[in-house]
């Protein structure tokens, strides 16, 4: 596996853990909970963006990993 695969896996993985705790922030009722659940949320999508700006990096330096 290649470096550009395994970081676009961990994109993909931080994805559907920005999903699940986005759905359980509208699911809990708790406030304080409700928060934390955002908040976690918010951190991954600033380290999702990281890793897509280091996707289009990579890309451009190696053209033949682009699309892949």
């Amino acid at each position: 596996m290649t470096a550009i695969s395994k970081v676009k896996q961990t994109l993909a993985t931080l994805k559907g853990a920005e999903s699940t705790l986005e759905m359980y922030s509208l699911q809990e009722c708790d406030e304080e909970s409700r928060n934390i659940y955002t908040e976690a949320s918010k951190e991954i999508n600033n380290i999702k963006k990281d890793l897509e700006k280091r996707i289009g990096f990579m890309e451009f330096e190696e053209p033949q990993y682009k699309g892949n």
